[in-house]
């Protein structure tokens, strides 16, 4: 019967041996895999700065309405990194740490396991050194040893209730704090992607108000100017060649030109009508 018992509590301390390394070997990853998780999110958040930085750079040497949609653009964006952070801040608390946490418990488990081991081992001890008695048969041995046994059996006996409640209690505890951890990482995640998206849809709206045609025909009045036709006029008298201009200058007095010399010429008759008047009345005298 004691033999029996022996077995009885090797088996629950396998069991408790295999489950407490079970945890400490997936518990570990989890653990590790969970931090790289929120660095990874921390250093989106950082890239995110970033990006909202450039943003508001390019904005500010763009046209008034683009200018306007992109900075509330960086402004949302802006707002959903701070919703990242709250993020990066929760899921640190609520799922790292107390799967961290489990390192420390591991060790108080295996601690608990050694303290079974020891008094199994010496149960074994006392079993062992009671058979050995018997085969010797001296009375005073023989009783001396079955009450060494009876306290070693006592102890053990303690010791595996206390062992039962250990198991029982770990994996109690394991199964409700995987539940918390993995409903906290959820909630954590339901709610950033939740303001997530209402961040997006404002931002979307933003950029979705600019007045591109308001923008391009700002971009082209800074071209050309109020005062266009004028300069382009003068650009146009600019760039003509010098024979143009030439040709220009003198169709442009060409009209006074000419009727200056079509007054000479006329003068020039009258003169020469004057002159032959003249010449026959001097004729006509000398005939009389």
């Amino acid at each position: 019967m004691l033999r029996r018992s022996l077995e009885n509590r090797d088996a629950q301390t396998r069991q408790l041996q295999d489950a407490v390394t079970n945890v400490e070997k997936h518990f570990g990853e989890l653990c590790q895999i969970f931090a790289a998780y929120v660095r990874k999110t921390a250093r989106l958040r950082d890239k995110a700065d970033l990006l909202v930085n450039e943003v508001n750079v390019y904005a500010s040497t763009e046209t008034p309405n683009l200018k306007q949609g992109l900075k509330n653009f960086a402004d949302e964006f802006a707002k959903l990194q701070d919703y990242r952070q709250a993020e990066v801040e929760r899921l640190e608390a609520k799922v790292v740490e107390p799967l961290k946490a489990y390192g420390t418990i591991v060790k108080m488990k295996r601690d608990d396991l050694k303290a079974t081991l020891t008094a199994k081992n010496r149960e074994a001890k006392q079993l062992g050194q009671l058979e050995r008695t018997r085969q010797r048969n001296p009375s005073d041995r023989h009783i001396i040893a079955e009450s060494e046994l009876q306290r070693a059996t006592m102890d053990a006996t303690r010791t595996t209730r206390h062992l039962e409640e250990t198991i029982d209690n770990f994996e109690k505890q394991k199964i409700k704090d995987i539940k918390n951890i993995f409903s906290e990482f959820i909630t954590i995640e339901m709610l950033f992607h939740g303001k997530a998206l209402e961040v997006y849809t404002a931002a979307y709206q933003n950029i979705q108000k600019i007045d591109e045609d308001e923008d391009l025909e700002v971009f082209r009045n800074s071209l050309y100017p109020q005062d266009y036709s004028s300069r382009l006029d003068i650009v146009r008298a600019n760039s003509k060649s010098p024979l143009q201009r030439s040709l220009s200058t003198k169709c442009v007095s060409g009209t006074g030109q000419i009727a200056t010399c079509r007054l000479r010429k006329d003068q020039q008759a009258d003169d020469d009508d004057e002159d032959d008047d003249d010449l026959d009345v001097t004729e006509e005298e000398n005939q009389f």
